[in-house]
Formats: structure tokens, C-alpha cells, sequence
């Protein structure tokens, strides 16, 4: 409920958007970056893909929808993995896209595609390493990983306390020489490279104002003091 006040209507992404016009809506940008990855990945019919902490499903859908590819969507909520599985068979896309409570270290089956949305911040950077090993092993020689990641445009650091303390327990947000150096030590290869941070500011904008315009029911889903945390959050 929560997440409701504040992110997309259609996809409920937590992740940077992409703002292709001025002022363009939330949900337009949000399916603007679904797209954008969709290109970037280069599916072909019958690919299997592994989205790798899916969320609400909607990149794993959206995948299915514009591809004749397989979809496995892995997250560690057991609240997000049964929305999804029932959405999928509301949708009647339980046939292409498949949703399990699993984590990535776990994974045995080999993938064309793999693609990860706001979930590396949460891995934490002793495990870096750990995870880009066990992209090499379990995606195809010639397969495709797009990992989209909150980044620091600093150098190597602790993290933030407040935010480890508050909101995300755990959370750091990686620089960029920190990502490189655990890649360096596998057979996979940096192909692209691209810094959305001018997309990011407007997208926190946009859900710091919907959450302000739902400030009534936040608070009596939590409490005032919630209601402060989060607002500062979104803002700085």
C-alpha cells in the first residue's frame, strides 16, 4: 500500500525512470526505461531470461509481452512472488513468465538474458564478486546481462547511516570502480556503460510529490514521524 502512493500506476518500478520529454508522466518514463532495457538486452524468440529481484513483475511481463522469450523472475519477498504467480495467472502469461521465492546464488539453470533492477544495492560488496561469478556461470557464452544500479559518483566509501539505519538495512550504493574490479576477475565483458543520473533526480522528484499529495493516508498507514522519514528520504 505504501508503494502505491508513491511509484508508477502501471509497472509499480522503484527504479530510475527515463524521461524522454519535459514533464512527461511518471508512467510513460517508467515504460520508457522498461523499453530502453528491452533494446539493450537484443531478445530473440525463444531466449530464457532471469530477472534477477523482479519485484511486482513488471519488467518480467513487459519482457514477455514484447518477446517470444521465456521470463523467470527470482526475488527474496514472499509478498512480491505471490502477486506476481497471481498476476501471471490473471494475465494468462503463466505458461511464459514464471515467478520463484529463490536466491540468485541458488540459480543452477543456464540464461541468454539476464537483467537485475535495484537489487545490487541490496547485495552488499563482500558479495560483488560472489554475484558476477555466478552471472558468468549461469548465463550463455554469447548471453546478454544488463545490471541497473543506484550509483555513487564518489569514490570507494561506508554507507550512508542514515538511510542504512532507516530505510534500507543493508543498502550501499556501490561506485563504479568497486563494480569493475570483481567483472575484471571473470571471462564477462563491459559493453556499455550508461549514467541515467539527470533521469534519476526528475524520477525522485516526481515520487517526493505524489507522496506529499498522499501524506494523509501514509500517515495513517504509519505515523507522523514515518511520514517525516520518508519525505526526507525521497528528498535528499
Amino acid at each position: 500500500e505504501l508503494y502505491d502512493l508513491f511509484l508508477d500506476k502501471k509497472h509499480r518500478q522503484y527504479s530510475c525512470a527515463y524521461f524522454k520529454k519535459k514533464n512527461e508522466s511518471l508512467e510513460n518514463a517508467q515504460q520508457n526505461k522498461i523499453d530502453h532495457i528491452i533494446r539493450k538486452l537484443n531478445l530473440k524468440p525463444g531466449h530464457k531470461v532471469l530477472d534477477i529481484g523482479c519485484g511486482w513483475g513488471g519488467m518480467a511481463f513487459e519482457i514477455a509481452r514484447q518477446s517470444q522469450c521465456e521470463v523467470t523472475g527470482i526475488s527474496l519477498s514472499e509478498n512480491q512472488i505471490n502477486y506476481c504467480k497471481k498476476k501471471a495467472k490473471d494475465l494468462n502469461m503463466d505458461n511464459q513468465v514464471h515467478f520463484e521465492l529463490c536466491d540468485y546464488r541458488k540459480v543452477d539453470k543456464k540464461f541468454e538474458k539476464i537483467v537485475s533492477v535495484g537489487a545490487f544495492e541490496h547485495f552488499g560488496k563482500k558479495f560483488y564478486k560472489t554475484f558476477f561469478k555466478k552471472i558468468e556461470n549461469i548465463m550463455t557464452d554469447d548471453g546478454i546481462c544488463l545490471l541497473h544500479s543506484i550509483g555513487s559518483v564518489d569514490e570507494p566509501g561506508p554507507a550512508q547511516s542514515w538511510i542504512q539505519k532507516r530505510i534500507f538495512p543493508g543498502g550501499i550504493i556501490p561506485s563504479l570502480s568497486e563494480i569493475v574490479g570483481p567483472i575484471e576477475k571473470t571471462s564477462l565483458i563491459i559493453a556499455d556503460c550508461e549514467t541515467l543520473i539527470n533521469h534519476y533526480n526528475q524520477t525522485l522528484k516526481v515520487w517526493h510529490d505524489r507522496f506529499l499529495e498522499n501524506r494523509r493516508r501514509a500517515k495513517e498507514l504509519y505515523d507522523e514521524q514515518f511520514v517525516r522519514m520518508w519525505e526526507f528520504y525521497l528528498a535528499s
